[in-house]
């Protein structure tokens, strides 16, 4: 939730890559905007905390907080648009955090939110106007009202927020921002001229980290409005695994489970092989992928005999033709035409 950005604190971290070579980053503890690698970068936060927000090469950055109050930064462009933007990375907090397309327009006066994936409180708790499909998955919009609050113009600012909130987590994927404000203006939420966007981190009273890299999709861009459809319908056995589906060997969508069995859909321009592969196991965290669909064919699990995931034989990879995968690994579907 920013403000107008003042005073420019920074420096340089010079890490080691693969133990020989350095590789420069620009590391950011203090309210800075600016561009670095041909990417528009905006970092903002409050007191108290900690904030290390660090500038990698192309679209990527990381950050990591502690003890913060309130910061967001990310990485994207000056002037926002109605652009399809791709993003992959980690993103993690045990406290209240966001990872979200992220931007302000002026006349009126908005500050907007595309919500993927969010820590212990999913914003923003109140004003639910409909919802927005887009990208595979279903948003939740709100509207929201901030008086007196830090803005891109002043510190003592009144306006309007726009947000869309997935229903279910991800981390990587594309946001067509375009279907968002469709869908805004269809319950009366217009957005004015743009100001910066950027696919950005934020941390509220918590702390956290996350690595991501952001660009603008042209074709072929993973979990946008192609013409192949996929349904993915999974559980996991504890709560919170991962699991991404590829195509081509091309993250496409990645969602986060819960206990119950749900149905995520995707769709993509890609062909080629495709897998759903679970990447965070933990003690007690298993996944069962129950089929998948593609364009209405249905493909069971248990008749796939590529699962590396699977733990039989005394080891991790060690069956197939089965629902489950007990060990980070991939099922294997066939082709995605």
């Amino acid at each position: 939730m920013m403000n107008g950005l003042k005073r420019i604190s920074a420096f340089v971290c010079l890490a080691a890559l693969f133990g020989t070579a350095a590789h420069a980053q620009t590391c950011i503890t203090s309210p800075q905007t600016g561009t670095n690698n041909g990417f528009y970068y905006s970092m903002w936060k409050d007191s108290p905390g900690t904030v290390n927000f660090c500038l990698q090469s192309g679209g990527r950055y990381t950050s990591n907080w502690s003890g913060v109050n309130d910061w967001v930064g990310g990485k994207g462009w000056q002037t926002g648009a109605r652009r399809t933007v791709n993003y992959s990375g980690s993103f993690s907090t045990s406290g209240n955090a966001y990872l979200a397309l992220y931007g302000w327009t002026t006349n009126p006066l908005v500050e907007y939110y595309i919500v993927d994936s969010w820590g212990s409180f999913r914003p923003p708790g109140s004003g639910f106007m409909g919802t927005v499909v887009s990208d595979g998955g279903t948003y939740d919009v709100y509207l929201a009202h901030r008086t007196n609050a830090p803005c891109i113009t002043g510190n003592n600012c009144n306006f309007d927020q726009f947000w869309s909130v997935r229903q279910s987590k991800r981390v990587g994927g594309t946001i067509t921002t375009g279907n968002h404000f469709d869908g805004w203006r269809t319950f009366g939420m217009n957005i004015g001229q743009f100001n910066y966007q950027v696919m950005a981190t934020e941390g509220f009273q918590s702390n956290g980290s996350s690595d991501i890299t952001v660009s603008e999709c042209t074709s072929n861009c993973g979990g946008g409005t192609g013409t192949n459809n996929i349904t993915v319908r999974a559980r996991g056995t504890g709560g919170g695994e991962q699991i991404r589906l590829r195509v081509n060997n091309t993250i496409v969508q990645t969602w986060t489970l819960t206990t119950s069995y749900q149905s995520f859909n995707a769709s993509t321009s890609l062909s080629g092989g495709t897998t759903v592969e679970f990447f965070n196991d933990s003690a007690g965290h298993d996944v069962q992928v129950d089929y998948i669909i593609v364009n209405g064919q249905t493909r069971q699990s248990e008749a796939q005999s590529y699962n590396t995931g699977l733990y039989a034989n005394g080891r991790c990879g060690g069956g197939s033709n089965s629902e489950w995968m007990q060990c980070n690994g991939q099922i294997g579907y066939g082709n995605t035409p």
